[in-house]
């Protein structure tokens, strides 16, 4: 915990990615070491949500989404604060750090107190000056308000219920349509209440209030925002091909016209429609075939796909990976457009508790790899720790044989710069079985790396030679040796140089090593 904070602290942003990275493990795997300094860590990523440097700004984001996700309600005296820097960041233009904010934001919107996030929606966003900032505020408020729903939301306390009319009403007469948009749906949502216009009338000065009944008279009218989710953008009603019961709300997205016929007694929506799931064969090879009709709706995807893979019932979260690899092969475009939010939930299915499940991520892993390439380089520094972490050590051979599988096809596929830091900094601070085999990876791509990239190698690789040499147990010794060989027969005399510039203790353990060698 302290090497994290220290390491986030320093002015060396390499130092911050790695403090951010040990943060994220601890709110995995060590929520009672973290919660004692919750406060402190949420100060801290709110300072690097604000870096100027993206690459730092995007992890720090996620680093947030991943607390909502794992603390839980232990957040809640820390959403005020965290959704009011992730709100101002929504009007980036980096579209991968507009990526994570709403993938953090859903986290919030998910697992925090409804009435916190309400509030911190209302502070922190819908006066914002960003139209941008706005429209973020205004979808997940709605997103949020369809979950409590309206009895709860006009019926409960009235630190919500004084606040929430005269927020939607500005947000209804916002200048800028899509705020505009957002606003008079969820209005027209509260009109259903018993004593709204009661409410209405109690709560909403004279000036506003005919403007307010004209325009939930008119959207009653139109019938706007009917086929919808309060949080989609607007569309032409019409109801979801095959869903059935694909959402209690009375709000669906249009969809394209399918290409593949629904089955008709299928109830429940999956990503790209309904069509039963093929079983796989036989050495994890999963159906190449399409699942359903292509989408083109982005929001729509992330929410039927987390219908799926965040099921209670681990058969349909099974379902949903193998939709995941089938849509990887037939909708490339549609996942790669989705990456953060669908590792986000991905990532969640490898670090579950139920093995079949992890098993079976493993290996539509390895596929889904192939496929998509080095468009997998933005979600690396999440996906690494989640195979290595818990599968590597796995005393189930199976587990074992597909997160080595899945590291596998990473270095087969990938560009390998991209994969040297995440693997040397993990073979720092594993142990076991784990550590032998990154060490020994680490290995092998310093002899692919070091011709074309001998400072990115010499940077990464050596640190970790450094604190590796010195007694050790025998398996790690020889992925030690591997490594050390490695280093030498690229690097030659200079190895020995750059050691001078280390400890003394340094360049007595590495001479001795070469010595064994030859």
């Amino acid at each position: 915990m302290t090497q994290s904070l220290t390491l986030i602290s320093s002015e060396n942003w390499q130092e911050k990615m790695e403090g951010l990275t040990v943060l994220r493990s601890l709110a995995q795997n060590h929520v009672d070491t973290l919660l004692p300094r919750l406060r402190d860590v949420c100060l801290a990523l709110v300072q690097e949500v604000k870096n100027l440097r993206s690459g730092v700004s995007r992890v720090a984001v996620c680093t947030l989404g991943v607390l909502y996700c794992h603390l839980q309600r232990a957040m809640d005296k820390e959403v005020d604060t965290t959704a009011r820097a992730l709100l101002h960041k929504a009007a980036e233009s980096n579209a991968f750090i507009r990526e994570e904010v709403d993938a953090a934001l859903g986290h919030m919107v998910r697992h925090c107190t409804p009435a916190r996030c309400i509030n911190a929606f209302l502070d922190g966003g819908l006066s914002h000056l960003s139209a941008a900032v706005r429209k973020c505020a205004a979808q997940h408020l709605a997103d949020l308000l369809e979950r409590v729903g309206v009895a709860r939301l006009l019926s409960g306390g009235k630190d919500v219920t004084d606040r929430i009319l005269p927020a939607m009403v500005k947000l209804a007469l916002d200048s800028s349509p899509e705020p505009r948009s957002f606003g008079r749906r969820m209005l027209l949502f509260l009109s259903s209440h018993r004593d709204f216009d009661s409410l209405l009338e109690k709560n909403i000065p004279t000036k506003d209030l005919s403007a307010a009944r004209k325009a939930v008279s008119g959207l009653k009218a139109k019938g706007q925002g009917q086929g919808q989710g309060l949080g989609e953008t607007p569309q032409t009603p019409a109801s979801l091909p095959g869903s059935g019961t694909a959402r209690a709300s009375t709000l669906q997205r249009k969809l394209p016209k399918p290409t593949v016929a629904p089955s008709p007694t299928t109830t429940t929506a999956t990503p790209t429609n309904t069509a039963t799931t093929t079983p796989r064969e036989p050495n994890c090879k999963y159906s190449s075939k399409p699942q359903g009709p292509i989408m083109e709706d982005k929001a729509e995807y992330i929410r039927q796909l987390t219908a799926l893979l965040e099921s209670k019932d681990f058969r349909e979260r099974i379902k949903g990976l193998d939709q995941l690899v089938a849509d990887c092969q037939h909708n490339p475009s549609m996942v790669i457009r989705s990456l953060f939010p669908v590792f986000d939930l991905f990532r969640d299915r490898l670090l579950e508790s139920n093995r079949k499940v992890n098993l079976y991520a493993l290996e539509a892993l390895q596929g889904m790899v192939r496929l998509l390439k080095d468009n997998l380089s933005g979600v690396l520094n999440h996906l690494v720790p989640a195979i290595v972490d818990n599968h590597l050590n796995s005393k189930n051979r199976a587990v074992y044989s597909a997160a080595t599988g899945a590291l596998c096809e990473l270095v087969l596929n990938l560009d390998n710069s991209l994969l040297l830091e995440p693997f040397c900094f993990k073979a720092r601070v594993l142990s076991g079985q784990a550590k032998v085999d990154l060490i020994e990876k680490v290995a092998e791509l310093v002899m692919e790396l070091y011709p074309r990239r001998p400072q990115l190698v010499e940077q990464k690789a050596l640190p970790l030679l450094w604190g590796l040499l010195g007694p050790s147990s025998g398996s790690v010794h020889r992925a030690t040796t591997s490594l050390c060989r490695a280093l030498h027969h690229q690097m030659g005399p200079g190895l020995r140089q750059s050691a001078a510039s280390q400890p003394p203790s340094v360049g007595r353990d590495l001479n001795q090593l070469l010595r064994t060698m030859s």
